[in-house]
């Protein structure tokens, strides 16, 4: 699992200054009994409440969200498989577009029986969503005789860490309408937007434009968020599903008493989220931190001889490492990934884990780790690149990939055996 740990001394820094609200206690008396006796599975009012401001106040009060139409889950998994449920039978299919998230190949077939079609999305145009791409997919379920009931995105993207534009969230509200199908917009890296264009949810879209038939759009459009990226607390898990479908919040707070939140994480996290101050210099800060941090691993992958693509959100960056691979080929990918994690000593995530129609680009997380321990991963990168170069200049580049072995010295801490390679490839390809 992705967890920042860049601002969590701001968040310790109030727990200090707290100390009755970590204890449980309103103005010195303990509300322990209460919280821990009952449980309204629709939330605590005063939670949901600060909740939908702090999404309002990330999206520039451009937005105004309504407590009763949100549902409360134990966290952003939990929540997309509900709508799973809510919104499509077994056997039928979501649009996707390529690359995204290596867990939702779980997180929304495993137990829904529900199958994802690939969007796939180029690098000719920055990996963007394009009218003709969606339509493709949408042609290519049709020839597999799957039923399409929706398409999601995320938004900023993972694993691209960019902000989708105005004019891909109105192809895709098009697209929605022309096919009568719902769109699932996970939103939950919409506070780490560190870098220009500013971030635009589709709820923003919809309320801007005009349609002869609003509420219908309106009722096929939810969104997905989560405190454990924007507030790096994926330990509490929190998330929540924002639908203006009453049917699909009904249903979806009856299926949340599965997974529920439970109350002394709401009470703390209310009393956290009122105090505006507070959130908004732990936003900004926050924001800060990942440029600068974004920056430092753009400009030591540069010196290494590797391009990223140009981002503004998230904890990761787009890699581009398609010249060092000794074939175009997806095999080429993985043995450079196995090269990466086993002599450079760093856990990267090939592009195809993430289903990339093209190989050779990865996906590399900067929030994850101190700035010294990400000048010490440059300096490794600089080197690889380099010996992987010489390498190629004597003709012995596909040789000094295919010499890798399990049971050589740099995968001794394995155990040894060929066997066990399999299973770490086999999980590298779903993150947990």
């Amino acid at each position: 699992m992705l967890s920042r740990k860049l601002s969590f001394d701001l968040l310790e820094s109030w727990l200090r200054r707290n100390p009755d609200i970590v204890g449980l206690k309103r103005d010195g008396v303990s509300v322990f009994r209460e919280l821990a006796l009952f449980q309204d599975y629709h939330g605590l009012p005063a939670f949901k409440n600060e909740l939908v401001d702090f999404m309002s106040k990330i999206r520039g009060n451009r937005i105004k969200f309504e407590s009763e139409k949100l549902v409360l889950t134990a966290g952003a998994t939990p929540a997309n498989e509900i709508l799973m449920f809510c919104l499509a039978d077994p056997g039928d299919a979501f649009i996707l577009p390529t690359p995204y998230y290596p867990g939702f190949d779980r997180d929304l077939k495993w137990r829904t029986g529900v199958e994802i079609v690939p969007m796939h999305c180029s690098s000719s145009n920055g990996f963007r969503i394009t009218s003709s791409a969606l339509e493709q997919a949408y042609q290519q379920a049709q020839k597999l005789n799957l039923n399409v009931k929706g398409v999601l995105v995320t938004n900023p993207s993972n694993p691209l860490g960019i902000t989708m534009t105005k004019t891909e969230l109105n192809h895709l509200v098009n697209f929605a309408i022309d096919k009568g199908i719902h769109i699932i917009s996970d939103e939950i890296y919409s506070g780490t937007v560190f870098d220009s264009p500013k971030f635009v949810s589709i709820m923003e879209v919809v309320n801007d434009r005009s349609f002869d038939n609003n509420a219908t759009i309106l009722n096929r459009i939810h969104v997905v968020y989560s405190l454990s990226k924007d507030l790096g607390v994926p330990g509490f898990r929190v998330g929540m599903i924002y639908s203006n479908n009453e049917i699909v919040v009904a249903a979806a707070t009856k299926m949340s008493s599965f997974g529920l939140v439970s109350s002394q994480t709401q009470y703390l996290l209310a009393n956290l989220l009122s105090d505006k101050k507070f959130t908004l210099k732990y936003m900004e800060e926050t924001q800060r931190r990942l440029k600068r941090r974004k920056e430092m691993l753009v400009s030591g992958l540069r010196n290494a001889g590797i391009r990223c693509l140009k981002s503004n959100a998230g904890l990761f960056c787009w890699v581009d490492m398609r010249h060092l691979l000794s074939s175009v080929s997806f095999e080429a990918e993985k043995e450079v990934w196995k090269r990466i994690l086993y002599e450079v000593g760093l856990n990267i995530s090939p592009g195809s884990s993430c289903h990339c129609s093209e190989p050779g680009w990865f996906r590399m997380c900067f929030a994850n780790m101190s700035e010294d321990t990400l000048q010490v991963a440059m300096k490794r990168m600089k080197a690889f690149t380099e010996s992987t170069k010489v390498s190629a200049v004597n003709g012995r580049s596909n040789n000094c990939i295919q010499q890798q072995s399990v049971t050589g010295a740099n995968y001794s801490t394995l155990g040894g055996g060929g066997s066990i390679a399999k299973w770490i490839f086999q999980l590298s390809s779903c993150e947990l």
